[in-house]
């Protein structure tokens, strides 16, 4: 017995030790299991048995380094939210006034929640399933739904990557093939296509081109074959980078989460060379302080500091999970958390940049219509030429110019200004115009593209970027499917992943039909955002309220060989799970007040309007929220009743050859109890693992409400009057 050991402890003093089976083994000397042999019978010639189980510990797969674990974490929490959603919100909420919020909010819940999912990771050793099994059994059920938001997530998030693949290969070509209306011919005459007329190039490639939409969502249309080929390879990709798990994905993390930043700074340094760059960047950082101030804006912000750093999920814990259990990923969590918000304001500095410059593009586009429409009326003598200021010229007439003419013919005629049809043309217009998500990377965006230098060059290298973006994210989402199925069912890894691409790919088949745009918006705007708020504030609960904070500190100190700030003792205790509670409320009563809806595009008027979803929607909508949140009540009230065993009657020891048992399994409380020669049952093992602080023998263990006596495992042994030689 090696002499640190709690039981050495105990020989050398008169009070009463009480150790947990997986302490007392801890420090045991590796063995070849395969060969001992396991007395279980009281007789004399008792029933020998050969265990052959090894210590899933010892098996679990590792990172090859610290740096492919810092990049995995990287690439699935800098996704392609960063690229469009963020700078979106920027846009839609005061500009740099929407910073404050988001900068409180990733401080005050991001990053203690990012913490404690890496710290419950790298403790546990397991996925989502196991890690909230160990924490509280009751609120099992956690892990479950974690699962189910990801298959949720996966099946459209993939959908995305296939539309990013089909522009990755339209843009092999000069000019790009969204760069100007198509022209139909009906013998000698050339008409422009009237819906890409009434839009825009872009706007018609997007929705007619690639999406080929429909109406309303009501309105299949039946599969779009050319989306459906991409959503293939799109699976076909990430089936091939998870299927050996980290062995894999590890390598592919190297590419894909560093390549994007190579991209994004290319982008800035041309971005900043643009006409227009400064007006953009300007706009960007001009503050609106009213909008600090919208409830509005604060819940926007929470939801994004959630999807921003994978909160949720389980892919943050099926990572660290594979770390070593000396890791320090308290530095983990603020070094990703930091270069998560880095990337978000890099992107959105690039995306303000060259929104900028397409700003001052469509502003002297808007400038030159309306300069031919002035001439048309002074020609025609609707309006007197001196109206017009000497010093214009229409040749080189700038926005200045014509700001002044434009001021002075209003002033002049102001009863009869609507009927001549003239335009501001500002540029704070331009810049105002929000376009959220897909419509920023694939309609402002590669308008903006069309016209660099070199744009087909831009185009590969903008959509490279988002597949690999995208790529990254869903290595993650698999993983929070994957690692805790497997750790928990202990199913054929490669099977079960290529299993789970297939499956999702014939379910994603519903987002690459005509309307499948629309369900991307069902799935993505509402389907998750309530369930990944529910979870994360029970896995709050789980760990602060019901496991204990200071308990759960102290097992952070043990691990990580320092104590963790005091300020995360209070976030995890009162802070984080009330604004929580507060983003949940208000998510509940945004949904009753604003029903739910999406963007639909209309094909006989070439514009966007707003549609509630059908009822038949609704319902489906609901379900959804539904079946990721039902687990959490089903495993609560089985186990509560005792329906479903929480694995209280299964001890499994490590042992020395020719000492002491390996496993037992199902052994009665009582059997245990007399087996490790116990006669009073202690207080529950940490459900951490090993190296847990000694807490003495009037302890009292967090978990005994569970409703079991002898606390979580049932198995809690007073190893008192034991001879070191017994063992």
């Amino acid at each position: 017995m090696p002499k640190n050991s709690k039981v050495t402890q105990r020989e050398h003093s008169n009070e009463h030790v009480t150790e947990s089976v997986a302490d007392l083994l801890a420090l045991e000397e590796p063995v070849d299991y395969k060969q001992s042999i396991l007395n279980v019978a009281g007789e004399a010639g008792g029933k020998q048995k050969v265990v052959e189980e090894e210590l899933d510990a010892e098996d679990r797969p590792a990172w090859n380094s610290k740096l492919q674990y810092i990049l995995a974490q990287i690439g699935f929490s800098v996704g392609l939210g960063n690229i469009w959603r963020f700078p979106y919100l920027c846009q839609k909420n005061g500009g740099g006034a929407y910073l404050v919020p988001y900068l409180v909010l990733l401080i005050i819940i991001g990053i203690p929640l990012f913490f404690l999912e890496l710290a419950v990771g790298q403790r546990i050793r397991r996925g989502s399933i196991g890690v909230w099994h160990y924490v509280c059994p009751r609120l099992g059920g956690i892990g479950f739904s974690s699962c189910i938001v990801c298959l949720f997530v996966g099946l459209y998030y993939n959908v995305i990557i296939g539309w990013s693949i089909f522009y990755f290969f339209k843009s092999f070509q000069y000019p790009l093939p969204w760069s100007e209306c198509p022209v139909i011919r009906n013998g000698t005459m050339a008409v422009v296509e009237a819906e890409c007329e009434k839009s825009s190039a872009t706007t018609y490639f997007w929705y007619r081109e690639a999406l080929d939409i429909s109406n309303s969502i009501s309105e299949s249309g039946g599969l779009n074959w050319k989306m459906t080929l991409c959503l293939l390879v799109a699976w076909s990709i990430v089936g091939m980078a998870v299927v050996k798990g980290i062995q894999s994905s590890g390598k592919v993390m190297y590419f894909s989460s560093l390549f994007p930043y190579v991209v994004l700074a290319c982008f800035l340094v041309r971005g900043l060379l643009l006409r227009g760059a400064v007006d953009g960047i300007l706009h960007m950082f001009t503050p609106k302080l009213d909008k600090m101030l919208d409830p509005q804006v604060w819940r926007e912000a929470a939801t994004q500091v959630f999807f921003a750093l994978g909160l949720g999920f389980g892919g943050v814990i099926a990572f660290s999970s594979y770390n070593k259990q000396d890791n320090n990923c308290h530095f983990d969590a603020a070094l990703v958390s930091f270069i998560n918000f880095f990337t978000s304001v890099l992107a959105t500095l690039v995306v303000f940049a060259v929104l900028g410059f397409k700003a001052n593009i469509m502003n002297e586009k808007c400038v030159v219509e309306n300069a031919e429409k002035i001439l048309g009326y002074l020609n025609s003598n609707v309006l007197n030429r001196a109206l017009i200021p000497p010093h214009v010229n229409f040749s080189h007439l700038t926005t200045k110019d014509y700001s002044e003419m434009y001021k002075v013919i209003r002033t002049v005629k102001e009863d009869h200004f609507s009927a001549l049809g003239l335009d501001p043309c500002l540029l704070e217009d331009e810049l105002d115009k929000s376009v959220q998500g897909t419509g920023l990377a694939f309609i402002a965006f590669t308008e903006a593209m069309t016209h660099f230098p070199a744009s087909p060059f831009w185009s590969v290298m903008f959509f490279l970027m988002l597949i690999n973006l995208g790529l990254g994210s869903m290595i993650g989402t698999m993983a929070g499917i994957t690692t805790p199925i497997i750790d928990t069912f202990k199913v054929p890894k490669e099977m079960f992943t290529v299993g789970c691409c297939v499956f999702a790919f014939f379910v994603g088949l519903l987002f690459v039909q005509r309307s499948g745009n629309y369900f991307v918006t069902m799935f993505d705007d509402y389907s998750a955002t309530l369930p990944l708020t529910v979870i994360v504030i029970l896995e709050n609960v789980a760990v602060a309220w019901i496991y204990g904070t200071k308990k759960f500190m102290q097992e952070l100190t043990e691990m990580l060989g320092f104590r963790p700030y005091r300020f995360y003792f209070y976030m995890w205790k009162f802070v984080s799970p009330l604004c929580m509670a507060v983003l949940t409320t208000a998510s509940i009563i945004q949904l009753g007040v604003t029903p739910p809806g999406y963007s639909a595009w209309i094909k006989e008027e070439a514009a966007e309007r707003y549609l509630y979803f059908p009822n038949w929607a609704m319902a489906l909508l609901i379900a959804l929220i539904v079946v990721a949140t039902l687990p959490i009540p089903v495993v609560f009230v089985l186990r509560h009743f005792h329906l479903l065993s929480d694995g209280s009657n299964t001890l499994s020891v490590s042992y020395k050859k020719g000492r002491m048992m390996k496993d037992i399994s199902n052994l009665e409380e009582n059997d245990e109890t007399r087996f490790i020669l116990s006669k009073v049952p202690s207080e529950a093992p940490s459900p951490m693992p090993t190296h847990r602080s000694y807490l003495g023998p009037g302890s009292t263990s967090p978990l005994e409400s569970s409703g079991n006596p002898n606390g979580r495992y049932g198995s809690g042994y007073l190893l008192a009057g034991t001879p070191e030689s017994e063992l």
